[in-house]
C-alpha cells in the first residue's frame, strides 16, 4: 500500500480539501488497495450523516429533443437516427401518479434542451406537481436557462436542478462541445442556480474523450469549492451516432475511485449510484452504493419512450412495471446492507 497515498485520503476525511496536484496524485496512484481504503473511509462518512438509508427518485425523462450539437450525447441535435419524441403534461402528471403510489417523493424531470420546454411551461407543470403532492420534491435537469427564467421555476415550487458542467477545464469543455456552447455560460448557469436557493447539483463524466488526470483534478477541486449539494459522476459511455462512436469507454473502477474521493470531499452530498454504472456492470449501481454513494434513480418515463431517451449505447433500461422493479430494488440493497426510504432525501447540513 502506497503510504503517500493512504496519507493523502486521511486527510482529506479531515479537512474535506486537497490541492489540485494532491488530487492528480491519488489519482495517479490509483491502485485496488486504495480503491479499498477510500471506499471504507466513504462509507464511514456517509453512515455518519444518513446511517444505511438509500433515497429513490423517480426519473421522469420528458422528452429528446435537444437544440444542442455535444459531440458525446446520442441525443444531439444533428443525430438523424434518434427516434423523437416529447411528453405531455399529462403523461408527466401520471408518471408521477404511479411513482407516489409507490413511494416516491421525489420526481426528476430530466430532458434535452428542447424549446417546447420553455420556463413557462416547466413552470406550469412544477406547480401543478407541487399542488398535488405537496410533500415530494421537485428535480429539474433540462440544460440552461437564463437566470430570471431560473428564479421563475424555483418560485414555481422547484426544488432541486441538476446541471453536469461535464468538466471544469475550459479547454476540454471547448472539445466536447460544439463553439456555440460556452465553459463561462454553462458555470454562469450553476452559480445563478446556487445563489437562487435551489440545491444545486453538477457533476462529470469520468474517462470522456480528452480527459486527462489533470482535468479530472480540476473537477474534484472545482466540486471542493462550489460546494453543491448533489453531483452526478457516471462513466462516459459512447454512441454510435455521435463523432465520439468508437472512443473507449470509461472504467467502473475509476468512477468508484472518484464517487469516494467526492463523499470525502463533502459527506453530506447526495451522490447517485447512477445508470451507467449498472450499464457498465450487473452489480455496478451496488457497487456504487458500496463506494459511498447514495441516490438510486428508478425511472418512470412510460415503458413506450424509455429506450428512445438513449444518451449512449445499451443504456440500462429495465422494462419492469415499477411495483416489480422496485421490489427487486430492495432486495437488490438489502443483500448488501442497505435499506431504500420513503423520504424525499433532502440533504442534511
Amino acid at each position: 500500500m502506497n503510504h503517500e497515498v493512504n496519507t493523502l485520503i486521511d486527510r482529506l476525511e479531515q479537512s474535506g480539501s486537497l490541492d489540485i496536484s494532491e488530487y492528480e496524485y491519488l489519482l495517479s496512484k490509483r491502485s485496488g488497495e486504495a480503491l479499498e481504503y477510500v471506499a471504507k473511509k466513504a462509507v464511514i462518512a456517509r453512515k455518519k450523516v444518513y446511517g444505511n438509508t438509500i433515497y429513490i427518485r423517480g426519473l421522469i425523462e420528458v422528452g429528446n429533443i435537444c437544440r444542442n450539437d455535444c459531440m458525446y450525447c446520442g441525443i444531439r441535435r444533428s443525430n438523424s437516427n434518434c427516434d423523437r419524441y416529447r411528453l405531455t403534461k399529462e403523461q408527466i402528471l401520471e408518471c408521477c401518479h404511479e411513482g407516489y403510489e409507490h413511494g416516491f417523493r421525489t420526481f426528476v424531470m430530466q430532458g434535452g434542451e428542447d424549446g417546447a420546454f420553455s420556463a413557462g411551461r416547466v413552470c406550469e407543470i412544477v406547480s401543478e406537481i407541487k399542488k398535488l403532492y405537496p410533500d415530494c420534491a421537485v428535480t429539474l435537469s433540462l440544460g440552461e436557462y437564463k437566470r430570471a427564467e431560473y428564479k421563475a421555476m424555483f418560485n414555481a415550487g422547484a426544488d432541486r436542478y441538476l446541471l453536469r458542467h461535464e468538466t471544469a477545464d475550459k479547454q476540454h469543455y471547448e472539445k466536447l462541445h460544439p463553439s456555440e456552447m460556452s465553459f463561462e455560460n454553462r458555470m454562469r448557469c450553476l452559480y445563478d442556480l446556487k445563489d437562487i436557493g435551489f440545491q444545486t447539483g453538477c457533476g462529470f463524466m469520468v474517462g470522456s474523450p480528452y480527459q486527462t488526470l489533470g482535468t479530472l483534478a480540476k473537477d474534484l477541486k472545482f466540486i471542493e469549492e462550489f460546494s453543491p449539494q448533489m453531483c452526478g459522476i457516471g462513466p462516459f459511455i459512447p454512441h454510435r451516432d455521435t463523432p465520439f462512436g468508437n472512443m473507449a469507454a470509461g472504467t467502473l473502477e475509476l468512477t468508484l475511485y472518484l464517487l469516494s474521493i467526492v463523499r470525502l470531499i463533502k459527506p453530506t452530498l447526495l451522490l447517485p449510484s447512477t445508470t451507467a454504472l449498472g450499464t457498465l456492470n450487473e452489480t455496478g449501481r451496488e457497487r456504487g452504493i458500496l463506494a459511498g454513494a447514495n441516490v438510486i434513480m428508478p425511472n418512470l418515463s412510460p415503458l413506450s419512450v424509455r429506450k428512445k431517451y438513449e444518451l449512449y449505447n445499451n443504456k440500462l433500461c429495465s422494462g419492469a412495471e415499477t411495483a416489480e422493479y422496485l421490489n427487486e430494488l430492495r432486495a437488490r440493497m438489502e443483500r448488501i446492507g442497505y435499506e431504500i426510504v420513503i423520504a424525499r432525501g433532502d440533504i442534511k447540513e
